[in-house]
This record gives structure tokens, sequence and C-alpha cells, in this order.
């Protein structure tokens, strides 16, 4: 999409004055490497466009102006300063990157670089504006479709299959259209792609077989209908159950070739819990957890890797740094897009086959999730969606007369940790000085701000974030004793949230003895965790009543040595005691880790019109499609979101090769 800012609006009256100066500086003085003024250029940083504006006078650059207000605070922001110094001092657009912030320093190069050929005539002089993004603040978060001239575009690339978006989803797509003989490109706005998550849930796979995990598919239906009060299209649910098996197999396989393990995470047999998990989780079992220090071939290897090089030895091709603009439909059909690489330069892409978009739903885009689901903004601390999560692909898809979701939803965990000043919503979601507070999941003592008990604990992630909106400042606070190792190791949870091993041997992603060592102490240090030698002390540096607090942990406790819930019915294993100083306590919100809602498919993936007519030529996959989710993230199905990743992207990928699925 093109978005830009006009060297006028830019620079002011005062520009054209110096220029005039600068240019009548120049007939006088021999030729210099640059003809001098101020250019401004763009480049897709790690949540939105970098603009970088540069001023030369004949022979250096004299000044710079990075723009980085779409990136995050604490990373890509507070990188920029750095980055204007050793523009400078380097007089050159070749930029180390700034440590933590590699997308946000390539993105400003990569503008430089324009910039720099601009002032020395190798590329006309770039136009920008910020049109499209003034009107997203206006609340216009669809906008309409840019017009590319004909003259601008100039490259035309054909392949079979395109596959728009390179995370989860579309690398399998990429990697299952590839082995299956298709001619395939993948395109990317980040220079690696976004990264492949971990945790698939699947079930019927050979690992599950192999622990004897027996899941009925008409079970997973039912359990995920009802989380989503219904607003799911059944047929999908069912394709999950039937096909995911088989992907997790070929993943399994993909993963064995270098000489990794899938696990399948087992529960334990004898959870009576009300509230009811699947064992459906698989993960790769990487050399060492991903806490422990690792060599440089550990640290290289993960899924993006394994996909990638497998996708590559079959033929794939990966134009990366390069962004889709538009969907481009003729005759009704999907034929390709048109996209914009690292130079700032148009390309279309035909697609044969057919246009798979995955590029990751709208979770960074704050105009869309306000106009979409202010609702949840409200209880959210922190955001954890991956880079590019900016709409894209769906805005694309709504331009050529795609359906969206009626219903709006996302993922969220109850791991966000706020200090006592500060407060959920989407000034905070929008910085990175969060807090993670991993196990955020147990069944804590949970308490509002008046001190009180307000929810069963032993709920689902989102139970608790939803229940906060009934609160006070839209949070809750969590309350432990120096016997937590003790209770976590009893506790019987399910996916991520378990701190040991499930019942297999298939280790957790966070060990508790990590959040001891670790996670914990760093938490305390940076004020996000409180410590006190009693309940009355925790409650002051809380911000809590003291007495209410007191009232309700000795109300707590009461019932924790009776072994029964009588206020709100937890299970008596997720029952303890606070008694053993020192006391903890941490005031909770929840960090948003994708959206869930998007294109209406049918279950070949194929986009669907607004009359429920598949769009012949494209197809939806990832964040990006809809139809699966809605209301909350049942993850107690575990893996279920990466699970659907992976399964969409490799049904699309074999059935657009013409392989049967």
């Amino acid at each position: 999409m093109t978005k830009s800012i006009s060297r006028r609006s830019l620079l002011g009256a005062g520009l054209a004055s110096g220029a005039a100066m600068a240019a009548a500086a120049v007939h006088a003085a021999p030729a210099g490497i640059y003809k001098a003024g101020t250019y401004t250029a763009k480049a897709a940083g790690i949540a939105g466009d970098v603009f970088v504006t540069m001023s030369f006078d004949a022979n250096r650059i004299t000044d710079v102006v990075i723009d980085a207000s779409a990136e995050t605070p604490g990373i890509g922001q507070a990188a920029a300063a750095e980055l204007k110094k050793r523009l400078m001092a380097g007089q050159t657009a070749a930029l180390d990157a700034v440590s933590g912030a590699t997308v946000t320093s390539e993105a400003v190069s990569r503008a430089a670089q324009k910039c720099i050929d601009q002032a020395t005539g190798k590329i006309p002089v770039e136009v920008i504006t910020k049109a499209a993004a003034e009107g997203a603040k206006s609340g216009d978060w669809l906008g309409k479709p840019p017009v590319i001239a004909e003259k601008d575009i100039v490259k035309t690339v054909k392949t079979e299959v395109l596959v728009v978006g390179c995370g989860t989803s579309g690398m399998f797509a990429v990697a299952s259209a590839a082995e299956s003989g298709a001619k395939v490109i993948g395109i990317d706005r980040y220079a690696v792609g976004t990264g492949v998550r971990e945790g698939f849930a699947a079930i019927g796979s050979r690992y599950q077989e192999k622990w004897g995990t027996k899941i009925d598919k008409f079970d997973f239906i039912t359990i995920a209908t009802k989380a989503a009060g219904g607003h799911v299209d059944q047929r999908l649910l069912k394709t999950f159950a039937e096909k995911s098996g088989a992907v997790m197999n070929w993943y399994g396989d993909r993963l064995a070739e270098r000489g990794v393990e899938l696990w399948h995470e087992t529960i334990d047999a004898d959870q009576d819990t009300r509230y009811e998990a699947l064992p459906t989780c698989h993960t790769p079992r990487w050399p060492q957890a991903r806490w422990e220090k690792k060599d440089a071939k550990a640290k290289k290897l993960n899924g993006n890797v394994v996909l990638y090089e497998y996708a590559v030895k079959h033929g794939a091709e990966f134009h990366y740094n390069t962004k889709m603009v538009k969907l481009e439909r003729s005759n009704g059909r999907v034929t390709g897009c048109i996209a914009e690489n690292a130079d700032g330069k148009f390309l279309r892409y035909i697609a044969k086959k057919g246009v798979v978009i995955a590029t990751g739903g709208y979770c960074r885009n704050y105009a869309m999730l306000e106009a979409l689901q202010p609702w949840n903004l409200r209880i959210l601390g922190g955001n954890k969606a991956m880079p590019g999560a900016m709409g894209d692909g769906i805005r694309a898809c709504l331009w050529v007369g795609a359906k969206m979701d009626e219903t709006h939803s996302m993922a969220q965990f109850d791991r966000s940790a706020l200090r006592p000043d500060q407060e959920p919503g989407i000034e905070a979601m929008k910085k990175t000085d969060m807090g993670t507070f991993w196990p955020g999941s147990q069944p804590w003592l949970k308490v509002n701000a008046d001190g009180e008990r307000f929810f069963n604990e032993s709920g689902t992630y989102e139970g608790i974030l939803h229940a906060d909106e009934f609160q006070k400042g839209h949070c809750h606070y969590s309350i432990f004793d120096a016997t937590w190792t003790t209770f976590v190791q009893h506790t019987r949870m399910a996916g991520c949230s378990r701190l040991v091993p499930h019942p297999n041997g298939a280790r957790p992603i966070f060990a508790w003895e990590f959040i001891e060592s670790t996670v914990l102490p760093k938490l305390i240090e940076d004020g996000f965790v409180q410590k006190a030698d009693t309940i009355e002390e925790l409650a002051q540096k809380l911000r809590l009543p003291p007495k209410a607090l007191k009232a309700t942990v000795e109300r707590y406790n009461e019932l924790a040595h009776k072994g029964v819930d009588e206020d709100f019915g937890k299970e008596a294993f997720r029952l303890a005691p606070l008694e053993k100083a020192p006391f903890y306590g941490l005031k909770n919100a929840g960090y948003s880790l994708c959206t869930l809602d998007g294109i209406v498919i049918d279950t070949h993936m194929n986009a669907l019109d607004t009359e429920g007519k598949p769009i012949p030529g494209l197809y939806v996959i990832g964040q990006d499609s809809g139809g699966y989710f809605a209301n909350t993230y049942p993850n107690l199905i575990s893996g279920m979101c990466a699970g659907r990743a992976a399964t969409w992207g490799w049904i699309v990928g074999r059935e657009l090769a013409g392989k049967n699925v």
C-alpha cells in the first residue's frame, strides 16, 4: 500500500528557498556526489512503515530524521536515535543493526539507501504521502486499494502458486506445494519471514497413537463449537479433525530429517476438573530447551529453517522484503497481486493456479482492533502478535469482494504483568514495557482491586480476563506464597501453562525451576512482582485495601484446609493455603497473541464472496481465514491456533499442486 508524507508538508515553505540556495551553490562550485536537497523514503518495519528523511549538500549527508512511530516503543523507537548517529557518522546506508532491533535497523537501512539513490539520481524522487495512515486514524481502517500506474510496474513474475506471507501457515503451504510438484513462490514483507510457531494441535497422529491418546472428533467439534458460542462452520472443524493427524505426521518426518523429535503432550489421566482439556498438542523437541544456553547450531535450527530449506530443496522460491500492495482480479478470477520490493519498485505477480493469503491477521493494526473488537483492548496490557500482522491480507481480500467473519475475537493469555501504577488498555498494548508473568495461568488466588475474590481461578486463560471486564481497572491481582514451587507441581495444567513435564515426559515450554531462578527474580527487580513478609504489607505495595485482602486470604485458607471451595467451586487439588512468607503478588492483565477472525472460506480454503460463492483463484489460510473461532480462544484444546494454521497451509499447498488430501 502506498503511504507517504509530502516533502512540502514535512519541510514547510523554508525548504523551497533552502533548495534554491543549494542549487545556486551547485552552479558556483564543481559538481559533487549528491544533488543537494532533502529526500524521503520508507520501508517496512516490525509493525508498520519506517520513514527516513535525509538532507544532503553536494558531498555529505547533513541531517537525518527517522520516523519509527509505528515501531515498538522500547525496541524500534528506542533504536531510532542510535541509527541516526550511525547514518551520520558512517555517511552510508550500510548499518550495523542495533542489538534487539534488527528488523527496524534493516528497514532504516533500506529507506536510507533509497534516499541516497534519489540524491544521486539513481532512482526518481519518491513522493511519499501518509494519506492511508490518516484514513486509518479517522476510523476508515479498510480504506481503498491503491492505484498503481502501469508505467510504475517494473517487472512481471509468473508462477503457479503464490503464497503471500511466510509465517506458520504460509511456510507449510509453500513447502507442501513445492513437495507436490507445483511451481511456488512465497513473498514476505520481512527479510526472513515472520517465524513458525510451536505447539500444534492435531487429532489422530501417530504420536498420539504411540501414547494411547484417542480423541473423538465429535467431542472436539462440540467443545470448539461451545467455546465459539456456535459462531463457527463445523465443516471446517470436521476437516481439521480428519486431516490434522496426517499433517503432524508429515511435519514429524521433516523434523526427523533434521534429527529433531516431535513430541505429543499428554494430559493427566486422573485429571478431575470442571474445565475439560484435550491432549492435542505436538511440540518439536529441539536440541535444547529454550531457556538453556545454546550453541550456534542449536540457535539456528527452528521450524522456519526446517520448512524453508525443505521447500527450497523442492524448487520453491522466496522473495523476501516484498510486500503485497493489492490483489488483482480479472473476469471474476484473482490472477495475482501487485507487490512492492525493498527498493520501492512495484512488481506484478501472476499465479496460474492460485494466490494464497497468509499475512497473519491484524493484531498489530490498532485502527482495525479499535473498530472491530474494542472490548478486548480494555483488558490487555501487552501485544505479543507476530510482526507484520497488519491486516494487509484481510483488507486486500475485502477489496476484491470477499466476506469477513461477522464476529471478531483474538487469542489472549492472562500473563501480562503490570506495575501497580500501570493500567491496561490500548496504550499499554503498544508499549514493550510489559512484564511477562508466564505462570499467570496457574490457579493462584486472584482478587480484584477491592481485594476480593470474584472468579474460579481454575478456568481458561481468557475466562479471568473477560471477568475483568466487570472489575475496577479491568484487571486482577495474583497472590501466592513461598510454597508456590510445590503448588505448581501438582496443579495438573495442560498446554503451555504447565510448568512440569507432561505425563509422557514431554517437557514444558518453561519449567518451574526456570521461573524460580530467572523469571521471578527479574520481575521483582523490575517492579512487576511485589514481595512482602505479611499480607498487609503486600496489599500496600499492590495498592489494595489491606484489611480486605487479609480477610480474603483468611477465607481462602479456610477453604483450602477444608479441601472444598464453597465460594467458587475450584477443584480441591488446586487449592493451597497462603500461610508461609514471603508472600508475592502482582497486577495482572492479558496480552494478545493473534486475531482469530478473518475471511470466510470453504473446506478447500477458497475465499467466499458476500453471497457465499467461491472466488476463483483466491485462498486464505492461518490468521487471515475465518469460520473457525469466535468469542474466546479454546486454550484447553492445546495448540489449536497453530494447528489450524499448519493444517490449512498443508492442505491448500497440496490441493493447488493437484494432489489429493
